[in-house]
């Protein structure tokens, strides 16, 4: 339950709006007799004397009613509508008396009479409406002016926020600190988290969802609240409640807007933070890569070289024949490895900058497959071309490592001795190169992060060794020649990447 001392405090700033708007409403019935009397008394005194000098000069009626005129007007601007209206009347009693004839005598049936009460009095009115509107006018823009320096107030304490900080709950309290509400209410979609701030209604977070859902403003009169959607551009983001408050639809707009900027700021901030340390952190994994590789390369040459003298030094059993052939074998395959590793790291550091030229996707998806060491492993891919083959802009031995390292992996992650087929065609958006094989199925949550470096998936790690780099450096070098990669993948027809490049200009 809310105090009676935060109510007030939180109404304060409402009321200071409404006292400044109810001072300028200067209607007949809201003048008191103290702000009319003293004008009245003024203008009286101000006929009489004019009447008296009109009279002794003897100035004709229309000389002495533009006189009064001036007075009324006077009265009805200092004094509100009793003093003109009153002061018409006396100006017209001497208008009578001492101007029209019969003079100084009363005539009040006299048409003239009636007529100048009339002038003066419409006059009056006139003056009094007018003066009405241009101080409520001026009220108005007072509060607007009041309302802009709390948006500005709040825009720039939030300026100041820090970002690594929880938003939610800063701007909640910056908003009903600044504008005196009793109570703020923030969702932020994107997370579903709710912050509040001050008292709100029990039922609120209903309401400020349905703000959301419905992307739509309302305001309920009964609890003095507002509910507001949270736009970044016209995507809602959330909703806002401001309870307490009976400000304009424009004003909770506004607060609404605040809020939505700060937070997809600070999502924004997050967002490049994560990404310089995820950058960070994989130019520091790219580093101890390539540190250990070329440390293992070292005893790797030794393994090498003794292998291979082992046979001269003497004769050999078959089985120890045999063992030195696989150690010599293992050793060679284990420095290509590390030859490889070396070069992914190389590429993962440097900045890729094809060299563009006309090329047939066909002869570099051959190239790669050639790159195959095992015989038997070549003979699984089945390589067809549909139609007449256009030739792709791209550089060549850049797109044969890529190519390499899809090869690479329909050969580790297919079942053994089942056929690998890649088609080359035309496709809507460019040359589409698709490599299909029968094998372990790629969750579609994996699809997009199979491209990024160091990850494999559950299935990935019990299968063969890997570094996880091969296709996040295949992606890298697709992305800098403008394609595109698809991924499809199911039980029945298996595993499909399919790379799009852009055609050669035909020329």
């Amino acid at each position: 339950m809310v105090d009676f001392k935060d109510s007030v405090v939180a109404h304060s700033a409402e009321v200071e709006n409404r006292n400044l708007l109810q001072r300028v409403r200067w209607s007949l019935h809201e003048r008191t007799v103290r702000e009319w009397l003293t004008p009245f008394a003024v203008s009286v005194a101000a006929i009489a004397i004019t009447t008296w000098i009109a009279f002794h000069l003897a100035l004709g009626p229309v000389t002495a009613g533009f006189l009064f005129l001036i007075i009324v007007v006077f009265s009805a601007v200092y004094g509100g509508g009793w003093s003109g209206t009153l002061t018409s009347l006396v100006a017209t009693a001497c208008m009578d008396y001492f101007f029209f004839p019969p003079v100084l005598h009363w005539n009040m049936d006299d048409p003239m009479d009636w007529l100048a009460l009339g002038t003066f009095e419409f006059t009056a009115l006139v003056i009094t409406m007018l003066q009405d509107r241009a101080q409520l006018k001026a009220a108005e823009a007072e509060a607007a002016r009041r309302d802009s320096d709390r948006l500005y107030n709040a825009a720039r304490g939030i300026l100041f926020f820090d970002k690594a900080s929880d938003l939610g709950d800063r701007i909640t309290t910056l908003i009903q600190k600044e504008f005196k509400l009793e109570g703020v209410m923030l969702l932020d979609a994107p997370t579903g988290r709710v912050f509040v701030s001050g008292s709100c209604l029990p039922d609120a977070e209903s309401y400020v969802r349905d703000a959301f859902i419905k992307n739509s403003d309302t305001f309920e009169p009964g609890t003095r609240t507002w509910y507001c959607t949270l736009r970044a551009g016209e995507r809602p983001v959330g909703g806002l409640a401001l309870r307490g408050t009976s400000m304009r639809r424009l004003k909770a707009q506004a607060i609404a807007s605040l809020c939505a900027i700060t937070l997809e700021g600070g999502r924004a901030w997050q967002k490049e933070t994560h990404a310089e340390a995820a950058r960070q952190a994989e130019q520091l994994r790219s580093a101890v890569i390539e540190a250990l590789a070329h440390q293992i390369k070292t005893p790797l040459c030794v393994l090498q070289v003794a292998s291979s003298s082992l046979p001269a030094m003497g004769e050999l059993s078959p089985t120890q024949a045999e063992m030195v052939a696989s150690i010599d074998d293992q050793a060679i395959k284990l420095n290509a490895l590390v030859t490889r590793l070396l070069g992914a790291a190389d590429l993962e550091t440097a900045q890729i900058k094809p060299i563009l030229a006309p090329v047939m996707a066909s002869e570099l998806i051959r190239a790669a497959i050639q790159k195959v060491e095992d015989q038997a492993q070549r003979a699984r891919f089945q390589v067809s071309v549909e139609g007449k083959e256009v030739p792709v802009l791209a550089d060549g031995k850049l797109m044969t490592i890529a190519f390499t390292q899809f090869v690479d992996n329909a050969v580790k992650y297919s079942m053994p001795r089942s056929p690998i087929t890649v088609r080359v065609g035309m496709a809507a958006d460019g040359i589409s190169v698709r490599l299909q094989n029968q094998g372990g199925v790629i969750a579609p949550a994996d699809h997009e992060r199979i491209f990024e470096r160091f990850y494999r998936t559950a299935e990935a790690r019990q299968g063969p060794v890997g570094t996880g780099l091969g296709l996040s450096i295949a992606k890298r070098i697709v992305d800098a020649h403008h394609g595109e990669i698809r991924v499809e993948s199911g039980a029945e027809d298996g595993t499909v990447f399919e790379i799009i490049l852009p055609p050669a200009p035909q020329g």
